[in-house]
């Protein structure tokens, strides 16, 4: 699972140095381990332990066709958000009858195009759009398999921009109007009730707040089928959180105590699988950052530094446009450099070369004292990296490579000037 570490003092992936790797391909650089990626997929997978089930890949966490294909070839199915990412998906080899597509505001075209190419189901977020993916069956000769996204006002904790399921995030339905809506939706002549979907929020890190969307959603099938209301499927949605403070460890490197210590999508899906297994459905889950965000790397390369009034400033050539998690949620991604040696240690400002105060990695961080030219790698960035990224002030987006073992395969050309 750790494919990231120090050897002699060297940060390696696969027991590759990453040092020649960013020597070799320049920075800002994206570098993802193929065995974390396919550690994570078969960890997931293990801990149904047998019940029938479904792992739909959530491909907003990371659209790279190369590694949809490693997920694909593991047998998991694709969660895709538009148009595009269902393009990928089927390209990347995800079978369409494993495919769910997810989104409150689903073009006309896109689901035209969805029911076109067979996926298994849209999880819908509204009674328009259930009537409108109606409408469109019909006039593609096409019936449409559904689940009714319900919002189970649960406080998942985190960041208010990834908060889901309250009642004033603007995802699902009420869950006190969920029969109403699906007895009307089995009525509809193009339409196919499978079931519930549900999503509280991301990077949910507490067991407990798992176990009461489980206790709801096992409450609310109970509740349905008592009124009549067949539930086939369940989708328990995504958010499994992830490991990133003190990712990596040395003795020379300051201390990070994770806050999020024994904790895994592995972990949290057994705990709440007993609970969702008395639904006697199958079962589905959305996990993205818990599968690949372990796996990638980001890589920099430090431009100066920026003493001022006692304030230091690390300042290095990637930026906001590279990685926006830290400047958009106030993410934490631990920072350390390539080589570590015997140096002193001091607090400073990662920062970014864009025009923008909100241009940092991270603020009032211990790190051991950086120089002109050293490499830095940010560590758990394989989720929300890439796919967030942008070309402010007319900067090219990075190249981002796969270490294979011994083998480093570009999967992404770095952008070019004349690309903008």
């Amino acid at each position: 699972m750790h494919e990231y570490s120090y050897t002699n003092n060297v940060l390696t992936g696969e027991g590759v140095e990453l040092r020649a790797v960013a020597q070799e391909f320049g920075t800002p650089l994206y570098v993802y381990s193929k065995q974390s990626l396919l550690d994570h997929c078969r960890h997931i997978e293990r801990a149904f332990e047998g019940h029938p089930h479904v792992t739909y890949y959530a491909a907003k966490a990371n659209a790279n066709r190369r590694l949809l294909r490693l997920i694909a070839g593991e047998g998991l199915g694709a969660d895709v958000g538009s148009r595009g990412e269902l393009y990928l998906a089927l390209e990347s080899g995800f079978p369409p009858d494993r495919i769910t597509y997810s989104g409150v505001g689903k073009r006309d075209d896109e689901i035209a195009y969805a029911l076109q190419r067979g996926i298994h189901a849209f999880n819908v977020e509204s009674v328009e759009e259930l009537d409108i993916i109606d409408q469109i069956a019909a006039r593609t000769g096409t019936r449409a398999r559904i689940l009714l996204r319900v919002n189970l006002d649960i406080d998942a904790g985190g960041h208010a921009y990834v908060s889901t399921s309250l009642r004033q995030n603007k995802f699902g339905i009420a869950r006190q109007q969920v029969a109403s809506v699906l007895r009307g939706a089995s009525a509809l002549p193009h339409i196919e009730v499978r079931g519930i979907h549900s999503h509280i929020g991301s990077q949910i890190i507490r067991g407990e707040t798992f176990l009461r969307a489980a206790e709801a959603l096992v409450a609310m099938v109970r509740e349905l089928r008592a009124a009549g209301i067949p539930v086939h499927d369940v989708d328990f949605g995504g958010g499994f959180g992830v490991q990133y403070r003190g990712y990596v460890s040395h003795p020379l490197l300051p201390v990070e105590e994770p806050e999020e210590m024994n904790l895994s999508a592995s972990s949290l899906i057994k705990a709440v699988l007993p609970m969702l297994r008395e639904t006697e459905c199958r079962i589905a889950i959305q996990p993205g950052r818990s599968i690949i965000a372990h796996a990638g790397v980001l890589l920099v390369k430090a431009l100066y530094r920026k003493e001022m009034e006692g304030k230091v400033f690390l300042v290095v050539d990637g930026g906001m446009n590279d990685l926006i998690r830290p400047s958009l949620y106030h993410s934490y991604h631990q920072i350390v450099p390539l080589v570590v040696e015997e140096r002193s240690h001091e607090t400073v400002d990662v920062v970014g070369p864009l025009c923008e105060s909100g241009d940092f990695f991270a603020l009032d961080r211990a790190m051991p004292r950086v120089q002109r030219g050293e490499y830095l790698a940010l560590m758990c960035a394989g989720a929300y990296g890439y796919v967030l990224s942008s070309n402010y002030n007319a900067r090219v987006r990075a190249a981002e490579v796969l270490i294979d073992g011994s083998r480093v395969e570009v999967i992404r050309n770095r952008e070019t000037i004349e690309q903008l």
